[in-house]
């Protein structure tokens, strides 16, 4: 018989003692439990004892959570969290070096578990982490513990970053700037900058002034990955909290000193695999630099502005002027405004008299015209070419120069989410954005004779405008999408893809799905769906067996810590549980924590979980929406809340516990999937058919013959 749900078999251990087998009573007070267990043992002051977990963390069991213990949980008795947090409290404050360091050690071990932390903050604890720092001048073992101290307790947010004092940030600036101390302290002490930075401007200006952007460069030229990340993690965090115009400054000096051909270099193209964490800082750096263009993109040209409108003359100048035998300042002021409106008609602009008006759209507004005098100035044969080209040509088949530079610009912005706010979790960037410095202006370039060359292969006409833009954009989004390494990787691929070519994909696109919905054809495919379905279910609780790994993330930042979950072969327990960074597929005996299957309840997604709930709404947390999932088990209000590192592992594990809950599996993904096997598997069956036109309904049967005399009769064997 099983035993009542509010009951739980566990052991209890103790150094030097038996242990104890005891059926746990989840409705019994904690310290009724205690007394029982120091009873049993003869142990007097049961108030001064805890349970913790014995494995994984030694998390304190409390009221709170006690409800997490399952059965067959090993737990020890071990000193209370007060008893605990007192005596390190004294520890730390020892005129003895030796048992100094050893209670900054445990401490930077037990302020991961949320009670001790409590309890050590309650005591002012933090206070004396400020005196150890402030104060001393070691920088070797015992400083690396206080600091990992001080970083495990600030993560509970008890306490507020802004309550940090100028001397302590000081004292851990003067450990990143140093050249002789130990790299785990200069890791720690750039992800406590990290952390202070976004919550106060003043932190801000007081990081920003005493860690160079120079500094920060000489540790990303390090070979310590680790160090390399965090000091990117505090680049990142300057860059995310400054305001524009800081922000401007601050990436017109990366350039000056080569940052993306160092990163292109030396990060990406590396030894080493890169992380999930440098992917992702690589991501918003590149989205950091692409929404410098926002401001020019969202503003509409001014046509009293003199700077402008000498932008705008440069176009015109730089394309006719070094043909015309007399300059247009000899001409009368009628003659030379009616030759400029035929220039800038031959340009391209819509409203040739005043070509202002064009560039009053905004998005792409300024942008447009910036990469258009780019073109000019950086490419003036290309640009010439491409304006004289279609001058020459008959007035219907011109390709338009400015309006396709207007639409290009905003289809390049859409590609490349210029003016979107960074995701919390995405790690897609392009890593030929890297090799090249003004990498807008430069695909600019490129693409704006693409469509020069898809205009002609189009054999196209104003009319027909919208149409060659909409093939150039499946182009470039297409080329995009194999990950091209260099522009001029990107521009040979890009220039392969000639209008035949898409032509080609997108008739065996139409024919595939013509194909696919022929009568007979669709009953086969609903004969193979199930068996194709049980092919995807075994390969997701495949992918959960081999494991995922997560990371924490919390309203205030991108967090560092990690944690494991795989799906035991068998199918029946979930296992889970920290690990460290550089761990890719932990041994399952390693992982502490577990839930039975048979104890999961339902699955919850996205603003149904309760840690997304806890989040502030906003457009930064929309895409952890998108990736949040959490198991409920047991009872309701006890959850495990998973944000999936990218939304192909979030349908891969929905799906699988999905599977697991008996449910049908509701991804996109899993449509995707269904549907590449159901055309493979098409192909395969229609292979003698290929050519041959299926009729959308059988062929009649024949009329049965008046007479069945062709038949032999065998029924008489010859003797």
């Amino acid at each position: 018989m099983p035993p009542p749900k509010d009951v739980v078999k566990i052991a209890i251990q103790m150094v030097g003692a038996i242990p104890q087998l005891i059926e746990l009573q989840q409705t019994k007070p904690l310290a009724a439990v205690l007394k029982d267990v120091c009873d049993a043992w003869s142990l007097p002051n049961a108030e001064q004892y805890a349970l913790q977990y014995a494995d994984g963390r030694h998390t304190y069991i409390t009221e709170s959570n006690r409800r997490e213990i399952k059965n067959g949980s090993i737990l020890r008795l071990a000193t209370s969290p007060d008893q605990e947090a007192q005596r390190l409290y004294n520890g730390i404050q020892s005129k003895n070096v030796d048992v100094k360091t050893d209670s900054l050690k445990k401490l930077a071990s037990l302020s991961q578990d949320v009670t001790f932390a409590q309890e050590f903050i309650s005591r002012n604890g933090l206070k004396q982490i400020y005196s150890i720092v402030e104060e001393g001048n070691d920088t070797g073992e015992m400083l690396a513990h206080t600091l990992k101290a001080f970083t495990e307790l600030m993560e509970h947010d008890f306490v507020s970053w802004e309550n940090l004092s100028t001397v302590f940030i000081k004292k851990i600036v003067s450990y990143v700037n140093m050249n002789t101390v130990d790299s785990s302290i200069q890791q720690l002490s750039l992800s406590i900058l990290e952390n202070m930075v976004p919550t106060s401007h003043l932190f801000f200006e007081l990081v920003r002034k005493e860690v160079t952007l120079d500094r920060l460069l000489t540790h990303l030229q390090v070979t310590n990955a680790q160090l390399q990340l965090k000091a990117m993690a505090l680049l990142i965090a300057l860059l995310l909290t400054a305001t524009d115009a800081e922000r401007q400054d601050m990436m017109d000096y990366l350039r000056e000193k080569n940052i993306r051909q160092f990163i292109h270099k030396n990060i990406i193209h590396s030894s080493e695999p890169l992380g999930d964490e440098m992917a992702h800082y690589l991501y918003v750096l590149q989205s950091v630099s692409l929404n410098l263009c926002e401001r020019r993109m969202r503003t509409s040209m001014d046509p009293y502005s003199q700077e402008q409108r000498e932008l705008l003359q440069s176009l015109r100048q730089a394309a006719f002027e070094s043909e015309n035998e007399v300059p247009a300042s000899n001409y009368s002021t009628e003659r030379r405004r009616s030759l400029c409106a035929k220039e800038f008609r031959k340009l391209g602009f819509m409203n040739n008299s005043n070509p202002a008006e064009d560039l009053r759209r905004a998005p792409p507004g300024l942008l447009a015209l910036d990469n258009m005098v780019y073109f000019s100035r950086n490419t003036p044969n290309a640009y010439s070419r491409f304006v004289l080209e279609n001058s020459s040509r008959e007035d219907k088949h011109e390709c338009p120069f400015a309006r396709s530079s207007i639409q290009l610009t905003l289809i390049l912005c859409e590609i490349l989410h210029v003016g979107e706010p960074c995701s919390e979790t995405a790690q897609a960037f392009y890593p030929m954005f890297f090799g090249q410095d003004h990498f807008f202006e430069e695909l600019f370039c490129i693409c704006i004779q693409l469509v020069n060359k898809t205009w002609k292969e189009m054999r196209a006409t104003q009319e027909d405008f919208d149409k060659v833009m909409q093939v150039v954009r499946e182009q470039i989004t297409r080329t995009l999408a194999l990950k091209p390494t260099s522009l001029e990787l990107f521009k040979t691929r890009v220039n392969v893809l000639n209008y035949s070519e898409i032509l080609k994909l997108r008739q065996t696109e139409r024919h595939h799905q013509e194909e696919t919905l022929a009568v007979p054809v669709l009953e086969l495919r609903e004969r193979l769906k199930p068996e194709l379905l049980e092919l995807i279910r075994q390969q997701r609780l495949l992918h959960l067996c081999e494991g995922t790994l997560f990371r924490k993330i919390s309203s205030r930042r991108r967090q560092d810590k990690l944690w494991y979950c795989r799906l035991s072969p068998n199918h029946k327990v979930l296992h889970y549980g920290d690990v460290e960074e550089g761990v890719h597929s932990p041994a399952i005996e390693s992982l502490p924590e577990k839930i039975p299957v048979s104890d999961m309840k339902m699955l919850l997604v996205g603003k149904e979980c309760p840690h997304t709930k806890e989040k502030s709404s906003g457009k930064q947390n929309k895409d952890v929406l998108e990736l949040a999932f959490s198991i409920v088990h047991d009872v309701e209000e006890y959850c495990l809340n998973f944000i999936a590192p990218t939304r192909y592992e979030f349908c891969l594990w929905t799906d699988g516990l999905n599977v697991l809950l008996g449910k049908e599996m509701t991804s996109e993904r899993t449509q995707t999937d269904l549907d590449v096997l159901l055309s493979m598997e098409l192909k395969l069956r229609l292979l003698d058919l290929e050519n041959i036109s299926i009729p959308d309904t059988p062929p009649p049967i024949p009329k049965p013959p008046s007479n069945l005399n062709f038949c032999s009769d065998f029924s008489h064997a010859e003797q």
